[in-house]
């Protein structure tokens, strides 16, 4: 009973400090070839910037109706950067080739087809020498308690997470 009402509380507080937030009519379905959708500039901070003059450009191509979730395009010419990563990111390299250094010094070159994933709240130094051009899944990090509710709901369900399955 206790952790129900524990639940419940949580559950209330996350209520409350949500925006009134009217329904977002959304397609069932949002697709389009990547070189359809109109790319606009997309500066890279300049304080990140190492080497080069990189010059990134992105295009929306989706978004979820509660805002947590989004895809895109983004194409980025030479230069090196470090990158933070607000969201859980998961790229597919398009076109080109980046080499990327995660903050525990895991290095990684990520090539055409190539698929990487970024956790949210961490930075990465990308190096890029030519072109590069990916699809980037984001996805935003849900706050502590609703983690734990997951995670709960998960074992009472006798459903813990295990690498590799999908989410539920």
């Amino acid at each position: 009973m206790a952790l129900k009402m524990m639940i419940a509380t949580a559950a209330a507080m996350m209520l409350r400090q949500m925006p009134d937030m009217k329904p977002v009519k959304q397609s069932p379905l949002v697709a389009h070839a990547p070189d359809d959708l109109g790319m606009e500039d997309a500066p890279i901070e300049p304080t990140w910037i190492i080497a080069g003059t990189p010059k990134a450009r992105v295009a929306m191509h989706s978004r979820s109706s509660d805002d947590t979730a989004s895809t895109a395009v983004w194409d980025c010419t030479a230069g090196e950067f470090r990158w933070f990563f607000d969201w859980d990111e998961t790229v597919v390299i398009l076109e080109g080739e980046v080499h990327v250094t995660a903050e525990d010094g895991t290095q990684r070159v990520l090539r055409t087809g190539d698929i990487g994933y970024f956790a949210g709240g961490t930075w990465a130094t990308w190096r890029i020498d030519t072109y590069l051009r990916k699809i980037a899944f984001c996805r935003k990090r849900f706050p502590t308690p609703v983690v734990l509710a997951y995670r709960l709901r998960n074992m009472l369900r006798g459903n813990p997470a295990t690498p590799g399955r999908l989410a539920a």
